[in-house]
């Protein structure tokens, strides 16, 4: 006899994160192939997450607020998609210093 093993909660992820698909293709799919767009999404898009902070008071450190980048579900391909930019712009010779 055998049993399957069945993983739920991998289950559950995938049901509702379905409906999001199309928007992380689109993202995928976007082609950097204008300086000015590659330009627009380096300065639009940060190099890391902004929300990460370090509370002090005093000149010691209370409390460390987590980067919550990795909660948006489209994290992974917005950062993608900036890289494509990058990339884009340093194949044609400028230079990206500024945006790192």
């Amino acid at each position: 006899m055998t049993s399957t093993y069945f993983k739920p909660a991998a289950h559950l992820r995938d049901w509702l994160q379905a409906p999001l698909q199309p928007i992380r293709a689109a993202i995928d799919s976007i082609e950097v192939g204008d300086p000015r767009l590659a330009h627009f999404l380096c300065r639009w898009i940060p190099a890391r997450c902004p929300f990460e902070r370090d509370v002090v008071l005093l000149g010691h450190k209370i409390m460390h607020i987590p980067p919550m980048c990795k909660l948006n579900p489209f994290y992974d391909q917005v950062v993608g998609l900036r890289f494509r930019a990058l990339s884009f712009l340093a194949e044609q010779g400028e230079d990206i210093s500024r945006y790192l």
